[in-house]
């Protein structure tokens, strides 16, 4: 199936649904988090002057997903910023019983004359929210607060 994602107008009124694919765990993560940039900015608008490294570790693969969009949302907050591409590694370490991702975001700095500024995402919502591996293929279910 491949990486994919597409959101679903019909789900939510107010908000932003989206369904994201992945062959893999790092593939679901990149795929979804480049939803969650699509909503913010047209990515292609977005040049590549800045970049921030991503590191988090939960028990649940769900926890993980949750945590590291709403990091997405934050960092836009709080450093002004909109996303040009994500780069993203997925992995389980078995005897803690942990899933850790490595990310990086780049982007650049907010600028609406040079950028194609869409929706100002407040957060990601656990209304509806599903992560889940059926024959290979890894899908999430997400809803944005916008």
């Amino acid at each position: 199936m491949g990486k994919a994602y597409r959101f679903r107008d019909e789900i939510v009124l107010g908000d932003l649904a989206f369904e994201a694919t992945g062959d893999s765990a790092s593939e679901l993560f990149a795929t979804a988090a480049l939803a969650v940039i699509e909503a913010m900015a047209d990515p292609l608008s977005v040049e590549t002057h800045w970049m921030r490294e991503v590191r988090i570790s939960e028990t649940e693969i769900e926890s993980l997903l949750f945590e590291w969009l709403n990091a997405i949302v934050f960092i836009k907050d709080m450093e002004g910023v909109v996303f040009h591409d994500v780069r993203t590694t997925v992995s389980r370490d078995s005897e803690k019983n942990l899933w850790h991702l490595d990310a990086a975001l780049i982007g650049d700095r907010i600028d609406a004359t040079r950028q194609d500024l869409r929706t100002d995402v407040k957060a990601v919502t656990k209304h509806l929210y599903e992560v889940r591996q059926t024959e290979g293929t890894w899908y999430a279910h997400v809803v944005l607060d916008v």
